[in-house]
């Protein structure tokens, strides 16, 4: 039997990005600090990854319902998809 390979069927209604953020949008106005960014590909919101102490992309899909991030750290081109547990290698193509 061959391997199936997952798909994130989320990535055919995605529309073009605005920029992403230099800055975790939540963590300023609570006062909080991030380790890495993740910009919501849904709305373009920039908010911090889940290494960060208050998780707020991860946060932001369950409240929110928007499935993809995509990293928002220079040199870095990669998704991820919260709802379909699947990380996306090269998003070079969703950016």
């Amino acid at each position: 039997m061959p391997f199936k390979q997952k798909v994130c069927e989320h990535l055919e209604s995605l529309q073009p990005l605005p920029e992403k953020g230099e800055v975790c949008e939540a963590c300023v106005a609570t006062g909080g600090h991030w380790v890495h960014l993740r910009t919501c590909v849904s709305c373009g919101a920039t908010l911090c990854c889940d290494s960060s102490p208050n998780q707020h992309a991860r946060g932001h899909f369950e409240s929110h319902g928007h499935p993809i991030i995509l990293s928002a750290e220079p040199g870095e081109n990669w998704a991820y998809c919260y709802q379909d547990e699947l990380f996306i290698k090269d998003a070079g193509e969703i950016a």
